[in-house]
Order: structure tokens, then sequence, then C-alpha cells
């Protein structure tokens, strides 16, 4: 019963404070009050919502004295606020301690050990959320200009990611930089108050398949921020006139959705070295790119901007200078490819070994060790077994490098 009271008094009590926000309400209530991607004072409870959130006996639930269920509406209240307040106190102090709306009101009982702030630190903020994210995206679908550019890219909630960074590989100096993106996502207001406004704005910068892409969606669930992914050959018109507007679009798309990750793959694609005989137009496009990264802040607009290339050569300076971290994804080093493998290899049993593989794959990129373990997990179903060789694996390992040998002989 204790999570239907905790539900009950949540909308309660953040009824009666304004004060309290969306994202001081825990995500898996949140879900429970979305309208059309947001929530509306008062709340109301009603039966089939709270069976959403939680399982619970009607007769158990009617025998709580501060409880009444409506049987023609199917809405239920609390009929006594201090009877609820109290019995949760006695009954749900867990549930208080990691749910804001909760450890708001209850900061002032004395007998418990309850902070918001702490609390806070439970809860997930409504842009996390696929619900807030299809409401946004429903708003900027009814613009002519935004709708036409939501066909070109791709918006993702952190829910819907499976990357995490407990599963991507990276090196320690890689790892430091991200690690100082999330405190810097945490003080925002701070590096606003202090004027430091050049932060966020990341070249990830390697060749195929070593992880660029991987990164950032990893911290896109990391940090609960929604995804929006551009590719620069997508937005480029064959009019070239249109790829700046494209351009200008993209941004705009980003700060309203803000707060948010823009991730611009293929960067390279316009930003290049630029030439004395170049058309007037791709040099337009390329001002306007340099201008809306200019434009655009972290810290002042919630927008994180990871750009990407395999072809660092063909950026000029003017491109390098948008940037505050340039982070290189090489070929990974030998201890890499021995995480990646036993990664990619800890639920699939059989006789194999690890050391052999790393010094086996040495030169391919974490994509291509993923590769190999998929090659030879296919091989042996299709012998009718489900546990690898490491015959298996090596077969995958030469397999995987003629196919490299072959793509590099055009």
């Amino acid at each position: 019963m204790a999570k239907v009271v905790e539900l009950l008094l949540t909308a309660e009590i953040f009824n009666r404070n304004p004060s309290l926000v969306e994202d001081d309400i825990p995500k898996e209530i949140r879900k429970v009050f979305y309208s059309n991607g947001s929530l509306t004072r008062p709340l109301v409870v009603k039966e089939n919502m709270v069976k959403s959130y939680v399982s619970y006996d009607e007769k158990e639930l009617r025998k709580l004295p501060f409880i009444d269920i409506n049987n023609f509406n199917r809405q239920i209240k609390i009929t006594s606020f201090e009877l609820a307040v109290k019995w949760l106190a006695k009954n749900g102090v867990e549930l208080i301690k990691k749910n804001p709306v909760l450890a708001y009101y209850y900061e002032s009982y004395d007998s418990l050990d309850v902070s918001y702030v702490e609390a806070k630190r439970f809860s997930k903020p409504k842009h996390s959320d696929a619900e807030w994210l299809r409401n946004v995206i429903d708003e900027l679908s009814k613009n002519e200009e935004t709708a036409e550019m939501l066909s070109l890219v791709r918006i993702t909630s952190p829910e819907e990611i499976e990357d995490s960074l407990s599963s991507v590989v990276l090196e320690d100096s890689q790892l430091m930089e991200i690690r100082k993106i999330e405190v810097a996502m945490e003080e925002r207001e701070w590096l606003k108050e202090i004027g430091l406004k050049e932060v966020g704005k990341l070249l990830f910068v390697g060749p195929p398949g070593t992880g660029k892409t991987t990164t950032a969606r990893a911290l896109s669930k990391e940090l609960s921020l929604p995804l929006l992914e551009v590719k620069l050959s997508m937005i480029t018109s064959q009019f070239l006139g249109e790829t700046s507007k494209n351009i200008e679009k993209v941004f705009e798309i980003a700060k309203r959705l803000n707060p948010c990750i823009l991730f611009i793959d293929e960067f390279d694609y316009v930003a290049k070295t630029r030439t004395s005989d170049e058309h007037a137009a791709v040099k337009r496009a390329v001002n306007t790119l340099l201008k809306s990264i200019d434009e655009i802040s972290l810290v002042e607009d919630g927008v994180l901007l990871i750009a990407a290339t395999n072809h660092p050569s063909l950026l000029d300076s003017a491109v390098w200078r948008r940037f505050d971290k340039i982070i290189e994804f090489p070929e990974p080093s030998e201890s890499v490819r021995r995480r990646i493998f036993e990664i990619s290899l800890e639920k699939i049993p059989g006789n194999y070994s690890i050391d052999r593989l790393v010094e086996m794959t040495e030169g391919f990129t974490g994509a291509e060790v993923k590769l190999v373990v998929r090659e030879a997990v296919l091989s042996a179903l299709l012998n009718g077994k489900k546990e690898l060789s490491m015959e298996n694996l090596v077969r995958a390992v030469e397999e995987v490098r003629d196919r490299l040998n072959l793509k590099n002989s055009y």
C-alpha cells in the first residue's frame, strides 16, 4: 500500500506547492500523470492510473482511514492529509527519501532524516522521458519548416538508447573528458555566473569503428539528455543555397529541444578545407556552420555539441578553433581490445583464450572486434551449437581480416 499512498501524496503535495516543478516528480510517477507529454495542475488520481504504477488490493486500500474511492468515476482521493502524511512517515521512509516532492514536504519532520537536495539526485529530469520528447517533436511538426527537417535528422530519447558508458570501452583520457562534461552539465548555473561559456563543444576524431557515435549515444543515456543526430551529407541540398538554411534549422531544433546533445556526424562533409576556387554557396554554407557553432552554448542554451570526423585533415583552422576539446578515438589499444572481448563474450559459454584473441586482432577497431564475436556466434549456431570454441573465434578473426584486406585493396 505504501507506493499507492506515495502516489496520492505526491499529487496532493505537488498541487499544494506551486514552487514544485515537473522535475521534482519521480520519473515513474510522472509517467502516470502525463497527458500529451506534459503535466497540468491539479493532478487527479484515478484507479487506472494507480494500476499503471503499482498493483494493489482494493479491499486493503479501502481499509486505510484516509482513502476514498469514488465508485462512479473511480477517482481515488486522500480524505485526511495529516493522517496520510503520518502513515507514510511510518511505512514508507525509503520512498520519501527518493521522491523530491515528498522530501520537500517531509524535510521539516524532525524524526525523519530526509533531504530534498539528496532526493533530487535519485530523480531523472523530464527531458529524459520519451513522452516529453514526443510532445516537443509534435510541436516542431506543426511548423512547416522544422517539420521538413525532422525527416532528415534522428531524435532519440535517453530511454530508447541501449549503449551506456559502462558498456563503451574508453581510454582513461577519454573518460576524463566525459566526466568534465558531466560536471559542467551539473554546474551550468555556476559556470554562467562566472562567465565561463566556452564549454561543451567537442570534436571526436578517429577512423571509422572506433566508438565515436557509440560514445555520443552513451553520453545521451548517462546525462539523461535527448540526442539529436544529423549527418551533414543528409542536409546538404542539391540546391546549395538550401544547405545554409538546413544548417540553421538543425541548430534551431537543438535549441528547442534543450537540454540535449547535438551530434553532427560526417562533420568534414561541409566544414572542409576551403579553397580559392570554391563555389560561393559552399562558402556560405561553411560560414553558416561556423556561425551556428559560435552562437550555441552548453551553458546558456543547454546544448552539448559533439561533432565527429573520420578525416580531420579536411578541416581547416577556422573549424578547429570552434571546439574547446578535441577527443581522439584511435584504434583500440591491447587493454581496450581485451575489455571489448570480455564484455562481448561475457554471456557466451565456451572454451577460448581472450589473450590469444587480443594478440590476433592487433590493428582491429572496436567495431571489428565486435564483428569477430558476431561472426563466431552465427557460425556456431549454423552448426547447432550455442557455445563457442576457439576454432570458431579464430576462423571469425580470419574472415574479418580477409574482409578488411578486400576493402583496402580497392
